[in-house]
C-alpha cells in the first residue's frame, strides 16, 4: 500500500511539473509575440533607434510622439477602461490623419516608449520636450486635441490631479508659461 500511493504522488508531481513547464513555454512565446509586435510596428512606421541614446530621442515623427504622449497621459488618470482605449485610437487616427493601422501601431510603439521611459509621469516629460523640439508648432493643436478627446472619454470625463500636473509639463515644455 505505502508503494502505490508513493507511485501516485510521484505521477501527481510529474504532471503538475509538465503543466507548469507547458505555461511557461506559452507564456515565452506570448511575450516574443509581444516583442514581434513592437519591432513590426516599429519597422512599419520607419522608427530608427539611435544607439547610445533613449528610444525617445529618436523619435523623428511628430505622430509617433503625439501617440506615446496621449498614452502617457491616458495611464496618468489610472487603468484605462475600454472605451478610453477606443475613444484615443478613433481620436489619433482623425487629429493625425492616419490610418486606423498606423494609429494601432503607434499606439503599441507608444505603449513600448512610455515602458522604456519608466513609466507615464517620466514619459510625458520626456514625450513633450521632443515633441516640441521636432515641430513646435503644428503638433500642439493636434496634440491637445488628441488628449482632450483622451479625457473626455470615460465615465466621468475629469482630469485627475496627475493628468493636470501632465498638462503643466506640456505647456512648459512648449514654453506656454
Amino acid at each position: 500500500m505505502p508503494v502505490i500511493l508513493g507511485l501516485i504522488g510521484l505521477i501527481t508531481v510529474a504532471f503538475l511539473w509538465v503543466v507548469r513547464m507547458r505555461n511557461a513555454a506559452e507564456m515565452t512565446h506570448e511575450i516574443a509575440g509581444v516583442a514581434q509586435d513592437v519591432l513590426s510596428a516599429a519597422r512599419r512606421l520607419g522608427f530608427r533607434r539611435k544607439f547610445n541614446t533613449h528610444p525617445v530621442d529618436s523619435l523623428d515623427e511628430p505622430n509617433l510622439a503625439i501617440g506615446a504622449l496621449s498614452i502617457a497621459f491616458l495611464e496618468l488618470g489610472g487603468l484605462p477602461s475600454a472605451e478610453q482605449q477606443d475613444a484615443l485610437l478613433k481620436s489619433l487616427q482623425h487629429h493625425t490623419g492616419q490610418s486606423l493601422k498606423d494609429a494601432e501601431e503607434t499606439l503599441i510603439l507608444g505603449r513600448w516608449l512610455v515602458t522604456e521611459s519608466n513609466g507615464p509621469q517620466q514619459a510625458v516629460t520626456r514625450l513633450s520636450r521632443r515633441l516640441a523640439k521636432i515641430d513646435r508648432a503644428g503638433s500642439f493643436t493636434p496634440m491637445m486635441a488628441v488628449l482632450n478627446d483622451v479625457a473626455g472619454a470615460g465615465r466621468d470625463s475629469t482630469v485627475s490631479e496627475r493628468q493636470r500636473e501632465a498638462l503643466t509639463e506640456i505647456a512648459r515644455a512648449f514654453k506656454l508659461t
